[in-house]
């Protein structure tokens, strides 16, 4: 699966990344994910806050860490 992280690089950006992982490594799906950071293609995107996680070109969560249930849910489909 790839999912794409867009932000600045911020802690939250990094602990999106990490959370995703490692529910990805509990549900044994393979995730590819791919961080944008430049400021320019995060708004291209339509991204107006950040972290985003973006999945098959849908921006599926934007601000804020992610819950565990949600990254789940993506994982699982």
């Amino acid at each position: 699966m790839d999912i794409t992280v867009l932000g600045k690089g911020c802690s939250r950006c990094e602990s999106t990344i990490h959370r995703i992982e490692r529910e990805a490594t509990v549900l044994g799906v393979p995730v590819q994910i791919t961080k944008i950071t430049d400021e320019v293609e995060i708004i291209k995107n339509g991204v107006m806050t950040t972290p985003a996680v973006m999945i098959g070109g849908k921006i599926v969560h934007s601000g804020g860490i992610p819950s565990i249930e949600s990254v789940q849910s993506w994982l699982k489909k």
